[in-house]
Formats: C-alpha cells, sequence, structure tokens
C-alpha cells in the first residue's frame, strides 16, 4: 500500500496563513534578556530564571541555602571581571530574588 502524504492529525498539520499567531509568553520571552545593573560593587548582567525554567537546584551564595527546581531566581555575572566576559559567564552564581535586593556590599 502506498504512502499517503496526508497529515494524520485531525484538523490539518499546519495552521493556516489566516488564522491569528499563537499568543506570545512574554515572561519567558523576557526571561531570556539579561538586564544591566550597576552597584557599588561593581556592574552586573542580571538574567531571571521562570518557574517552568528552573529544572535543577542550586545553592545560593546569599543565605546558603538551595534554590529547588520550580522556583523563580536570578542568575548574576560580572560585567566588568578582570580575567574577562568567558570568566565572567564561569564565575555565574544564582541568587534568590531577595537575597540578591538585599546584599550587603562587602569592602
Amino acid at each position: 500500500m502506498p504512502r499517503s502524504n496526508r497529515p494524520s492529525r485531525p484538523g490539518g498539520g499546519a495552521r493556516s496563513k489566516w488564522a491569528p499567531p499563537p499568543e506570545l509568553d512574554l515572561e519567558r520571552a523576557r526571561s531570556g534578556f539579561p538586564t544591566h545593573e550597576s552597584a557599588p560593587d561593581g556592574e552586573w548582567s542580571v538574567r531571571r530564571i521562570t518557574e517552568r525554567s528552573a529544572a535543577k537546584e542550586y545553592k545560593c551564595p546569599g543565605c546558603h541555602s538551595v534554590i529547588p527546581s520550580g522556583l523563580a531566581h536570578l542568575v548574576v555575572w560580572r560585567e566588568d571581571s578582570l580575567l574577562g566576559a568567558e570568566a565572567a559567564l564561569a564565575d555565574r552564581r544564582h541568587w534568590h530574588v531577595q537575597c540578591w535586593r538585599t546584599r550587603s556590599y562587602r569592602y
């Protein structure tokens, strides 16, 4: 029996060009772009991780407790690292949102 090139799913496989586009998830779209923060302890890139994207457990450097998977948090790295951008990205840390906001600047 010859194969059929028709989609086996009901309703057709491709979306009609006249159908409205799927709704954009703005929170997910914004979460991939880091924001830049300037603080007394340097220049920082901060990226939000949503609940859906948080797949692993991490240890927060602010409170030294575990950030469980499924909890929204921040990924933070230095912009003005002396060792370069690659070293700064390798040294990025995962923070609770509240721990990052209330961190103390040590001098």
